[in-house]
């Protein structure tokens, strides 16, 4: 066994300094081959029509211009092999969004690259384009078909329910805005072997759309990432297309080829998080016990499929959030536009679905006049199998329950029920400002939905001076995963962090690696680089013993030492003994998730290896008369398992929450009526900044370890934060209920009376100044 100080330390990133200093080198900053020449790209100034022809002679006579590259010049498919093949490489024939890549010019400088492809001119014929949600619904324009999920008969359960409520309401996209744009450099090299630098979450997807876009075998195209200012799920799928192009034009050309897409260019061109709308009709008792529910979830997919299918499922998946819910039929519809392919998002359609339920609970407890917490929590899923309310809709059981004890704690340490009665005075004393509180839970599927996405590979390497290099099939994107690695494998072979180094992503070592998405990263790699070190450690064990006349369990390794029963040596002098005698130093290792399986044609099964929880409690203040509104402090209590670095958990936590803050207060998409995306910079585009931070942010962990074997015993902490920030909308909706003149206009009568309550407060997000007037004013006119 191993005992080592490396795991559950608050060690800093193994990029921390280096990134400090602006030593870390990201795709463009790499050095450049003799001859590089960039790309950019030609975009359609057009939201739909048919491509007539494209002129490209004001830029080619430009000097320093050495041509331009087309949907002619394919050397193979027009398509990318995504599975709903749907998604041309270079727009041709038609255009089907106002940016769409037409093809790229390629220059002597990227500044000459973007002038150039500016004067290249598209004749493109319009023709009508679907450019909103409800547009795409009555004309019934889908990228996929519809897909509806039912437990019990919910049209029942609403007939006979003592209380209803009808709703709808709708949330907007998401860019993802990390700081690293999108970004690949294209390098041919000897007998038809190419090296791609691509800042990508999934090497092994760009891997397979440039050898299939260049008609080449797999082997034959390396991909190779260090690290990546930030993905957030824009760079699963979506930098496979940049890389593409980059190659296209380096075969073309022959020489290396280097496409960093500017910022307006990259909100044009790429997805972000999916915009949803809701229509539901829940029925419950006086407690606000749901009884049953029909939700319907209509998801802007942009004009393709890309990942809106698993997107659009794992909403399904999460429109339980934390509760029970008996008789329901879920609804999902899946629409085309023509806008930008949406894509992966941090939480993958986990927020969306899970904002249905909050904001359905939030509006029983207003029309009941019940406090919302006592709503939520009569809901929850019971820990108690035998009480027959700890299954999901899609048939999982929920066994790992852990949120009444949670959410308790939360709520004497938040102080929840005496800030409540302290704000309830306050608004009754205030003209225009008024407070609202909210405290929210999270249940969050950790696994990939497509089961064969759900494993692992590694390399460890022991050198002879016992230091250690690891490499495996996740991507450093900032969120520490190269870190916790480093961590799991000092640990398991018992020496100093410092003598692990985990190198570059790269396609050439382990093959065929899923995209560091899903939450996933630490849990399959980690437990890969487990493997692979445990291997050699085995052997080492073996030899010890061998050696002092003992047995392998006698070995321990720990800070640097190997120790028997009559020895001690250091980690290096073993090392250089078992070379002596040909021990192998080096191993594979490999991880598949245990327990899992789903259904994708019944949506039924157990897609998740486990849940991981955690709930936040948030305040927050809004003005009546102009619809600003301001965090005012946040607790939030997490589960990450026992944590294999809490420094790195709780930045992922902080930064969730913020980001998912942003989501759904200030981050607005607007598209115009003739399909341009509006807010394409961030002088139009506000994400949170350092002054929208809460001033109080309280941040405490969950002590429990998985309940599942998982590695460490730890929980990923990647997404499950970003839905902490449902809190902040729930608090804006509590404090808009509370303007002047609104209290006690939500009826509570009953169903003998009123089949229907009152309207649900409307607030659709993110929750602009404008969207809290207009929530504000709708009260008003009730």
């Amino acid at each position: 066994m191993s005992l080592s100080p490396a795991l559950g330390q608050p060690w800093p990133h193994e990029s921390a300094r280096a990134q400090v200093c602006g030593a870390a080198p990201y795709v463009d900053d790499l050095p450049e081959t003799k001859g590089t020449l960039y790309a950019a790209p030609i975009v359609s100034p057009c939201a739909h029509g048919l491509l007539r022809g494209i002129d490209a002679a004001p830029a080619l006579a430009l000097a320093g211009v050495h041509g331009v590259v087309l949907a002619g010049d394919l050397p193979g498919d027009l398509w990318l092999p995504t599975p709903a093949r749907d998604e041309p490489i270079f727009a041709h024939e038609r255009v089907q969004y106002l940016g769409q890549v037409l093809g790229l010019v390629v220059a002597d400088s990227p500044a000459l690259a973007r002038r150039a492809a500016r004067a290249v001119q598209a004749d493109i014929a319009p023709l009508p384009a679907i450019l909103t949600l409800e547009q795409a619904l009555q004309s019934q324009s889908y990228v996929l078909p519809p897909v509806t999920l039912r437990r019990g008969d919910a049209a029942a359960a609403l007939a006979v329910a003592p209380r209803r409520l009808r709703g709808r309401f709708e949330v907007g996209g998401q860019e993802h805005f990390y700081l690293e744009g999108q970004v690949a450099y294209a390098l041919p090299l000897e007998q038809g072997q190419w090296l791609v630098h691509s800042s990508t979450q999934h090497p092994a997807e760009v891997q397979h759309w440039v050898a299939h876009a260049l008609g080449l075998a797999q082997h034959a195209v390396r991909v190779e990432c260090r690290r990546m200012g930030g993905g957030f799920g824009g760079k699963e799928t979506q930098a496979g297309q940049i890389a593409v192009w980059a190659a296209l034009a380096a075969h073309k050309f022959g020489r290396p080829v280097k496409l960093r897409l500017a910022r307006r260019e990259d909100f044009l061109i790429t997805g972000k998080r999916h915009p949803f709308a809701y229509e539901y009709e829940v029925g419950f008792d006086d407690t606000g016990r749901i009884q049953g529910l029909r939700l319907q979830m209509a998801a802007n997919c942009g004009f393709s499929a890309d990942l809106s299918g698993p997107v659009a499922d794992r909403a399904v998946f999460h429109c339980d959030n934390a509760y029970y819910l008996g008789d329901v039929e879920i609804t999902s519809l899946r629409c085309k536009t023509h806008t930008q392919s949406h894509t992966a998002f941090r939480g993958f359609g986990g927020p969306q679905g899970m904002l249905a339920i909050e904001a359905i609970l939030g509006d029983i407890a207003r029309a009941l006049g019940r406090d919302a917490l006592d709503v939520r929590l009569r809901n929850l899923y019971d820990p108690d199998p035998t009480a027959g309310r700890h299954t999901t809709p899609y048939q999982m059981a929920v066994e790992d329950n852990i949120l009444p004890q949670l959410l308790s704690q939360l709520e004497l340490s938040a102080q929840y029920r005496r800030r409540q009665e302290a704000i309830f005075g306050w608004n009754r004393t205030q003209p225009v400002l008024r407070r609202g509180l909210a405290l929210t839970p999270v249940k969050f599927g950790i696994s990939f939905t497509a089961t064969q996405f759900n494993q692992a590979g590694a390399l460890v390497h022991v050198y002879t001076d016992g230091s250690v290099q690891v490499n495996h099939g996740g991507t450093e994107m900032g969120q520490g995963l190269h870190t916790k690695v480093a961590q799991i494998v000092a640990d398991e072979l018992g020496v100093p962090l410092g003598r692990v180094q985990v190198t570059a992503s790269d396609t050439a070592k382990v093959p065929n690696a899923s995209a560091t998405a899903a939450s996933s990263g630490t849990d399959l790699n980690g437990r890969a680089a487990q493997d692979a070190a445990r291997q050699v450690r085995t052997r080492l064990a073996a030899l010890v013993a061998q050696l002092d006349g003992c047995s392998p369990a006698q070995v321990r390794f720990a800070d640097g030492q190997v120790h028997s029963p009559t020895h001690q040596r250091s980690f290096a002098a073993l090392v250089q003994l078992a070379y002596a005698q040909r021990v192998q130093l080096w191993s594979d290792g490999f991880y598949r998730t245990p327990k899992i399986h789903y259904d994708k044609h019944t949506l039924t099964g157990r897609p998740f290896y486990y849940f991981a929880y955690g709930a936040a409690c948030t305040e927050v203040a809004i003005d009546t008369l102009t619809g600003e509104s301001r965090v005012l402090r946040v607790d939030i209590l997490h589960d990450v398992g026992r944590s294999i670095n809490p420094a790195i958990d709780r930045g992922q936590i902080e930064g969730g929450f913020v980001q998912g803050m942003g989501w759904l207060t200030t981050e607005q998409l607007v598209w115009n009526d003739a399909g341009a995306l509006s807010t394409c910079a961030p002088s139009t585009y506000k994400i949170p900044t350092a002054g929208d931070m809460p001033v109080q942010f309280h941040v405490d962990l969950w002590p429990e370890p998985n309940r599942e074997d998982n590695v460490g015993g730890s929980k990923a902490v990647g997404e499950p934060p970003f839905m902490l920030a449902l809190s902040v909308y729930e608090a804006l909706r509590n404090a808009i209920a509370a303007a002047p003149g609104a209290a006690g206009e939500q009826s509570t009568v009953g169903a003998a009376a009123k089949p229907f309550a009152a309207q649900p407060l409307r607030l659709d997000a993110p929750a602009t100044p404008e969207q809290i007037l207009r929530a504000l004013g709708a009260l008003a006119a009730d």
